[in-house]
């Protein structure tokens, strides 16, 4: 006679208890870094929004700057931080090949023996974090999970470079999930677009660095490439997210979408057709490009200046390196 598996099977619904914030210590103004560009304060500002961007101090990793914002999160969630059983975060700075952020981090906040492991999307990361955890607890694979967005791209960025040096900040955002009796997060809408890998990506391999035949990998970008991409592609999935979760744009109380760059954000918005009560998360301005931390950072501060947002829908969208990109609904806490 055969045995029969079992298979687990979790809570009917899920929603985020809770987001955490950790920013850069140092507030970095567009003037200190136009020297090496040739460029200017004005540059700057109309072709990126930005006016500043935070970046941390040579002693603080990403690894500090996760663990900070899940203990925020976690704190606020009112989860007790040994009953975490998942930790997932979203990088691409981890400062060593191994190990993982996560299992780190999972340690520094109580999680103990929760399953941990780091996933690598780039700006799309935290969408993609959230759509697992989403579907571990509804699988049964864990009851709360923690997912962090956590960048230290300052370690890798070439302050010569005009095409993106001057976008990049640091910092960490964090997102404690669990069941609910009610949907709290819409269907994942992901995917990538491997064709354009080349056009945002690090410029050399590791390997290359330490034969020496290349200096020290850094990020690069075609940025025409990007925005049309950003703009015209992404406008799509945001649709698609908003049909899978079955509401309508002027259902939503916030859109956050990767901070990646003003002028996409106002795109965006528009070829979205938000309506005037749709608040739209615009952390890029003083915060910079944080890749996969960008969603949650700009979250937090929207739930932190408009504490009339809870309770309402957002759509989160993150997208960019690979080409990979995800979004989801979800209902702020």
């Amino acid at each position: 006679m055969t045995a029969t598996l079992r298979q687990p099977q979790g809570a009917a619904h899920t929603r985020i208890y809770a987001y955490g914030a950790a920013r850069g210590e140092r507030v970095v103004p567009n003037d200190d870094l136009v020297g090496p560009i040739d460029s200017s304060d004005e540059w700057i500002r109309q072709r990126t929004g930005i006016v500043t961007r935070v970046r941390a101090v040579e002693t603080t990793t990403a690894i500090d700057l996760a663990a900070d914002a899940a203990t925020e999160a976690v704190s606020k969630s009112g989860v007790a931080p040994d009953k975490i059983d998942a930790v997932i975060v979203a990088t691409i700075s981890n400062p060593r090949q191994t190990p993982s952020v996560s299992a780190i981090v999972a340690e520094r906040i109580g999680a103990k023996d929760a399953a941990a492991y780091d996933l690598n999307a780039a700006c799309a990361g935290f969408a993609y974090g959230v759509g697992q955890a989403d579907a571990l607890i509804r699988g049964g694979g864990a009851h709360y999970a923690v997912v962090i967005g956590a960048e230290k791209l300052s370690d890798i960025v070439d302050p010569t470079d005009r095409s993106i040096s001057f976008l990049l900040g640091d910092g960490a955002g964090a997102a404690v999930v669990g069941p609910s009796d009610t949907p709290g997060i819409g269907p994942t809408v992901w995917g990538s677009d491997g064709s354009k890998a080349d056009a945002v990506g690090m410029n050399y391999t590791l390997t290359e660095f330490r034969d020496g035949t290349a200096p020290w990998p850094t990020l690069r970008q075609e940025g025409p490439t990007v925005f049309r991409w950003a703009v015209w592609e992404m406008v799509k999935v945001a649709r698609e997210a908003l049909a899978a979760a079955g509401v309508e744009a002027s259902d939503l109380a916030a859109f956050v979408p990767h901070q990646a760059n003003m002028r996409i954000i106002d795109e965006f918005a528009k070829q979205l057709g938000l309506p005037e009560s749709v608040v739209i998360g615009r952390d890029i301005e003083t915060t910079g490009n944080t890749s996969a931390a960008s969603i949650p950072l700009a979250t937090h501060r929207l739930l932190a200046e408009h504490p009339e947002l809870s309770g309402g829908l957002a759509l989160q969208i993150g997208f960019g390196a690979g080409l990979v990109y995800g979004a989801q609904v979800v209902v702020l806490p």
